[in-house]
């Protein structure tokens, strides 16, 4: 975690350390380092790598271990995310990651797909996933009017 003031997001540090994730990736089975790395709207900066498995479906994505920390750290809220991967092209989120993306965004959230050239796309969370399940998805429907 790196701790900034709240302010306007330095992308370059968000990009370095979704670099510094990637580099410390576990990833023998795949050979594809991903590192991702979240801005949340107090400034502070987390960020997480892919931790495979010889057993594959176990493994951990970038963007979960990212996530687990700004939880862990009392955070809750994504004010943007850059997702790095080890080729050449810009790496979207896994259908996985973008719902936990979701779980953590607001309409503002920009998610950043990055390749070693730097920030080549990004998207409004929402947009990673129409007609997601939410956590509004879960809202007690609303009292029928008593009015007779």
């Amino acid at each position: 975690m790196v701790d900034r003031p709240a302010a306007k997001t330095d992308r370059r540090a968000l990009l370095d350390a979704a670099a510094t994730a990637r580099n410390r990736a576990y990833a023998p089975y795949s050979r594809f380092p991903v590192g991702a790395a979240i801005a949340t709207a107090s400034g502070r900066i987390f960020a997480g790598c892919n931790v495979e498995n010889a057993s594959y479906p176990v493994g951990t994505c970038a963007e979960a271990g990212a996530i687990a920390a700004m939880v862990a750290a009392g955070e809750t809220r994504i004010a943007e995310i850059v997702i790095l991967g080890g080729g050449r092209d810009a790496l979207a989120p896994c259908g996985a990651c973008r719902q936990r993306i979701l779980e953590f965004a607001d309409g503002a959230t920009q998610v950043h797909m990055a390749s070693p050239d730097g920030i080549a796309r990004s998207i409004r969370a929402v947009d990673l996933l129409p007609e997601a399940f939410g956590p509004t998805s879960l809202r007690p429907p609303a009292a029928p009017d008593d009015a007779r």
